[in-house]
């Protein structure tokens, strides 16, 4: 069967779903038993978003293969439930880096290099080859930032090419648009739907569905406009309203047949689709009658998506116990100066995520340590973990300058450190330890227990290490070293004895979590943290 290509563009306004609309309609499709890939083209000149501030870009997902990515690929996999590779994500300055490569190693012999063809050669080579990648029956494409972007433009030259090498019946164009509803009037407004497709018929590519988004239910005379004035088919024009679970748009799509006409559209067997696992998650969300708090301390708490990934672990957890999640968003620069039992009044679990720099650190050792006294369910990840390290040094072994080499690199008591084949003078973009790495754990820990397995694969992405210097101080005093590279040169993950979970890895267990599939370590934070919700309501009684 040919591969099957589908451009998803989005008008009218950023930030519409564009992410989600594509990631849903890869479920459907998934679901109706063909093998699915995304992608996402992003049109800023950054090489990748590994460098980029969080505060303006959120957080950085990472696939197995190493691949720095943006975040939409987390709900990719998070949908379609499928790792996602090299070849599904791509920047503008990607493009520029590999085609002066290629002109400056002389391989195009001499030609002048423009935007075409040698530009969107690159980026149309790029699409087609994540199809080849990963053997998939259908690639999902997504358009990064607005139609009438000036950036977008080659990426928009690049898929209307497309359809030339591999027909046109084997590619179909999805436009996402917002419907405003204007208060005064009580009038939903088609009219920037209408200029958007206008704008995107300009570049030589016609839409053969429209997604239209709003918050509320859009009456249908305003869909039939649409279809009238953008030339698409009345059941192509598909309504996208906002809902209280972003996993329930799958379903509101479905019940439009939106993966039935794509199907329709692209020669593929329409069948029967198997959503009942993704359905009965659904139900759980809405049965969701208890709640927990977690308290989510990190230095870029001003954005959440700066941990969208984590955020939606959490979730998918709570949805295991039908319990929601509360997190409750505690900047650690703020916490030097604080009482903590102010602070953490009312929660029931902890969690550390991942950053870099020395800002808001010493916040974060307090919490460490407060989570340990108190006995506070503490989940760490990466810096996480590397801060739990320093607050047990601190407290349990009496090392007051105890710190990171990225933090303080004048400490005589460095916990966290370059490995002894690294240096400071590396370039920061793309040299960390990236992708997955196997980790083999220790029996009889919290690992063991919520993984039931002894080895494991997650994903990483940090520059420094535990120093293997402080080991046995660390396990003479409590801190048992429960996962290692197989190897036993590298410390993945940390636990103390004496707490009833309390649990740090150098890894990022939040990109491997799935809404139907919840990641073992966050069900493991969460079921404890009910756990001692309980024993504190039975203790104020």
């Amino acid at each position: 069967m040919n591969t099957k290509y589908i451009f998803v563009t989005g008008g009218v306004v950023s930030g519409l779903g564009k992410g989600i609309s594509a990631a849903s309609l890869g479920r459907l499709l998934k679901a109706r038993g063909y093998k699915v890939t995304s992608q996402k083209l992003d049109p800023y000149i950054n090489v990748d978003p590994g460098t980029m501030s969080p505060y303006q870009h959120g957080e950085v997902f990472v696939t197995d293969d190493g691949l720095e990515a943006d975040l939409d690929l987390g709900h990719y996999e998070r949908f379609i439930d499928e790792n996602l590779h090299t070849y599904s994500n791509l920047t503008t300055g990607k493009v520029y880096w590999n085609v002066i490569n290629k002109e400056r190693e002389g391989k195009y012999l001499g030609e002048t290099v423009q935007v075409i063809p040698h530009v969107t050669n690159e980026i149309r080579n790029f699409v087609i080859q994540a199809g080849k990648h990963a053997q998939a029956d259908v690639v999902i494409t997504e358009i990064g930032g607005t139609t009438g972007d000036m950036e977008s433009l080659p990426f928009l030259e690049s898929i209307r090419q497309v359809p030339l090498e591999v027909g046109r019946n084997n590619c179909l164009f999805l436009h996402v648009t917002y419907i405003p509803y204007i208060s005064g009037s009580k009038e939903y407004k088609s009219k920037p739907t209408q200029h958007s497709v206008k704008e995107l018929q300009s570049h030589g590519i016609n839409p053969d569905m429209i997604i239209a988004r709003c918050d509320e239910k859009i009456p249908q005379s305003v869909l039939d406009k649409i279809s009238l004035f953008c030339n698409v088919e009345k059941d192509c024009v598909i309504e996208n309203t906002t809902l209280d679970s972003l996993y329930e748009v799958p379903l509101m799509l479905e019940e439009q047949r939106m993966a039935d006409i794509v199907c329709e559209k692209l020669d593929l067997e329409v069948r029967k689709p198997d959503l009942e696992n993704w359905k009965n998650m659904v139900e759980h969300i809405h049965n969701s009658k208890e709640s927990v708090t977690i308290a989510l301390v990190g230095k870029y708490v001003q954005l959440h998506d700066a941990y969208l990934s984590v955020s939606e672990a959490l979730y998918h957890a709570g949805f295991q116990f039908e319990t929601k999640v509360d997190i409750c968003w505690v900047d650690s620069e703020t916490l030097e100066d604080q009482d903590l039992d102010v602070v953490f009044e009312g929660v029931d679990g902890i969690i550390l995520p991942g950053g870099f720099g020395g800002r808001g650190v010493e916040g974060m050792i307090k919490v460490a340590n407060y989570a340990k006294h108190h006995q506070i369910p503490y989940l760490g990840i990466c810096l996480g973990m590397q801060i739990a390290a320093i607050a047990f040094a601190r407290d349990a072994l009496g090392y007051a300058d105890a710190n990171s080499y990225e933090f303080d690199p004048k400490s005589t008591h460095t916990i966290i450190d370059f490995m002894e084949d690294q240096s400071d003078t590396i370039k920061k973009g793309g040299t960390m330890r990236l992708g997955a790495y196997p980790c083999a754990i220790h029996p009889n820990s919290m690992l063991s227990k919520y993984y039931e397995k002894d080895l494991i694969e997650e994903r990483h992405r940090h520059r420094y290490e535990f120093n293997n210097l402080y080991r046995a101080e660390f396990e003479q005093n409590g801190m048992m070293i429960t996962g290692n590279s197989p190897d036993k040169q590298l410390v993945e993950a940390i636990e103390y004895k004496d707490h009833p979970f309390y649990v740090g890895v150098q890894y990022h267990p939040e990109f491997k979590s799935r809404p139907n599939r919840a990641h073992p370590l966050f069900v493991g934070l969460i079921e404890n943290s009910i756990q001692y919700k309980k024993e504190k309501e039975n203790a104020d009684q």
